[in-house]
């Protein structure tokens, strides 16, 4: 792995055999408070505010995520119960050298950032009072859980074409399953294809405006008007 500067300061990496960066380069801090915060977590609350409300992310990577995540729900008192599956996790040295709690610079945010990369695997750790946590390494396609579960869904795998096995119909299905009714699903990718299977899996597709250098994003709602 690569550790790159993006354009709002923040630390991106780039797996050199894949060709392929965690976070877009225009600026990895903004487009994960465009896509996953603003029109996922904030959308959400103010649809239906839920406490707590469960979030599932498909690939924790840098951490960036549930970092942001973190910071809000204390910010706004909400409790959340945020759950994660990766099937392979940044080494530690390298989770070292990452500046998001330089660039953020937030009472706290560093210690918080620390401890989602150090707390055991496949257990719920509580972060901060608003903020449990759970990271299970594994794929998709062996995680499960009940149905109607999450509120949420934090979709940020690789590419399409980089990562195709998670971007298929019965993923798609999979993940509709495990949601809740007035719940959404959202994700930087807004490839038509990506939407078609969306949509052939149950949700309700919105195409948004994306994060900075990009044109659009990607949100599927289930058992809400669009």
């Amino acid at each position: 792995m690569k550790l790159l500067l993006t354009n709002d300061g923040s630390h991106t990496l780039k797996v050199e055999e894949l060709n392929e960066t965690y976070h877009s380069r225009h600026g990895a801090i903004q487009e994960s408070r465009h896509v996953f915060i603003k029109n996922g977590f904030r959308f959400m609350l103010g649809k239906n505010p839920r406490k707590p409300v469960r979030i599932f992310e498909l690939g924790l990577g840098t951490g960036l995520n549930a970092l942001l995540t973190a910071i809000e729900s204390r910010k706004l008192s909400v409790p959340v119960e945020y759950t994660c599956v990766e099937p392979y996790p940044v080494p530690e040295a390298i989770i070292g050298q990452l500046n998001f709690s330089e660039i953020i610079n937030l009472p706290t945010v560093k210690d918080h950032f620390m401890q989602i990369h150090s707390v055991s695997w496949d257990q719920m750790n509580r972060i901060h009072p608003f903020f449990r946590f759970r990271k299970i390494e594994t794929t998709i396609e062996k995680f499960n859980t009940s149905a109607g579960y999450f509120h949420l869904a934090y979709y940020d795998a690789f590419a399409p074409n980089k990562q195709p096995e998670v971007w298929q119909r019965d993923v798609f299905q999979k993940v509709y399953r495990f949601l809740s009714n007035e719940s959404a699903l959202v994700t930087y990718c807004a490839q038509g294809q990506v939407k078609r299977d969306l949509k052939a899996a149950g949700f309700i597709v919105q195409s948004l405006q994306g994060p900075p250098g990009k044109k659009e994003m990607t949100r599927g709602l289930k058992g809400q008007s669009s």
